[in-house]
């Protein structure tokens, strides 16, 4: 075992000091909160992708569904002037079918993008790490 930073090995009769244990102690714990912190930047990242597509998503639902309305509200008046006198038969009709599977398609997308978002409001499971590290730190000194 080495416990010198020269790549030395101590003496079999002679543990390390504890000036030397409390120094390896703090670089340890230094190097674990940097890559703990690293850790949580990179899920918040991630988070942030999640999020970005969700509002996208989300947004894309409401131009469609914004769309959508206008195509059955004018499905809507060719229906009406159907009835009080048929000049183009099946075009409400076909507006009323392209309207419906536009609110469709809207939905769809709105439930994946809500989905996308519910996944990233998520606490990152960095954050509880770091409360056990420090737990663990906090018990050990106790010791």
């Amino acid at each position: 075992m080495t416990d010198w930073d020269d790549g030395r090995t101590p003496p079999a009769d002679r543990p390390p000091s504890m000036g030397r244990l409390m120094e390896q102690v703090s670089e340890q714990a230094t190097r674990l909160a940097r890559a703990e912190i690293a850790l949580a930047k990179a899920e918040l990242a991630e988070k942030a992708k999640r999020s970005g597509v969700g509002v996208g998503l989300l947004a894309a639902a409401v131009v469609i569904v914004l769309y959508a309305v206008g195509v059955l509200i004018w499905s809507a008046v060719f229906g009406l002037t159907d009835i009080f006198g048929p000049s183009v038969p099946w075009l409400w009709l076909t507006a009323l079918i392209i309207g419906v599977a536009m609110l469709l398609l809207a939905g769809l997308l709105a439930w994946i993008g809500v989905k996308q978002l519910k996944q990233a409001a998520r606490k990152p499971e960095s954050i509880d790490r770091v409360k056990d590290d420090v737990a663990a730190v906090k018990e050990g000194m106790k010791r």
